[in-house]
């Protein structure tokens, strides 16, 4: 069990692959599930697509598992799921994400990542709410992850870990994906420190850079996810249009209002796209 004051991942000294063994033990313990195939972080806009994936055989409190916390943003559920597709396939659902804008440190940001892995996922999809540097996209569009740029200036990866992401966001699952709706568009994700929203000049710098699509997480959890040897997916809802590409100023509630209004297509999409992998 933790909670903010005494989560095994603040000491340095602590492995956090060991933690995330452990994390892993209460899952199968605490959703009588020895072992998952697929694993799925929900982020904004995304969150009733557990409910289509497949049937909830337990539901947990994110921090009756070691080393995970209470989400600090309203929009993030703060529970984790144990779901069987209908193709028999068991699928662990992430409600509990930890922001890197938290100050709590990257391990702790890709905890979720490293638990699933050590759950026996060999699949990772990640979703996330994000702005659009594309004027096509309009809010409630959902496009896959090409690649992404990292804008943190950290990493998971700790000493000479050399991990190769040339594929990082796999092709074959995109594939797959578009499999299930051939429309969609896919783009390259910059994740900022944030709290902040982007300025207008940041935006501009993230196009220029190769960027499409701007937020405040995924980026670090994929690279922890390839590091566990997971193949990963990356689906991201365009909630609005960047600084400065949309000429009104951006707000939180927009993000979220605009994340539900695109919930339930989006939300279907991602549960078919599970349902063939």
């Amino acid at each position: 069990m933790s909670d903010m004051n005494t989560n095994p991942l603040d000491d340095p000294s602590a492995d956090p692959f060991e933690v995330a063994a452990r994390a892993a033990g209460d899952i199968a313990r605490l959703t009588g599930v020895e072992r998952h195939d697929i694993a799925l972080t929900l982020g904004s806009g995304w969150g009733k697509a557990a409910d289509l994936v497949g049937e909830t055989t337990a539901t947990i409190p994110a921090t009756d598992v070691t080393g995970f916390s209470a989400p600090a943003l309203a929009g993030h559920v703060g529970s984790i799921r144990s779901i069987v597709t209908p193709e028999g396939k068991r699928v662990l659902v992430i409600g509990a994400r930890t922001h890197y804008y938290e100050g709590h440190g990257v391990r702790r940001v890709v905890h979720s990542v490293r638990t699933a892995a050590a759950t026996g996922a060999t699949t990772m999809v990640l979703t996330n709410g994000a702005g659009g540097i594309k004027e096509t996209w309009t809010p409630g569009t959902p496009v896959l992850i090409s690649d992404h740029i990292n804008l943190t200036a950290d990493s998971p990866l700790e000493g000479a870990t050399f991990i190769d992401l040339t594929d990082l966001y796999s092709s074959r699952l995109r594939e797959l994906a578009r499999t299930v709706d051939p429309t969609l568009d896919e783009g390259v994700y910059c994740q900022f420190r944030g709290p902040h929203y982007e300025t207008p000049a940041e935006v501009q710098m993230a196009k220029t850079i190769g960027g499409h699509i701007v937020g405040m997480s995924t980026a670090l959890e994929a690279i922890a996810a390839r590091q566990a040897g997971m193949e990963v997916l990356g689906f991201s809802l365009i909630t609005n249009l960047a600084a400065g590409i949309q000429k009104t100023p951006l707000s939180h509630a927009e993000v979220i209002e605009a994340g539900q209004a695109a919930e339930p297509v989006i939300s279907a999409l991602l549960a078919r796209v599970i349902g063939q992998l």
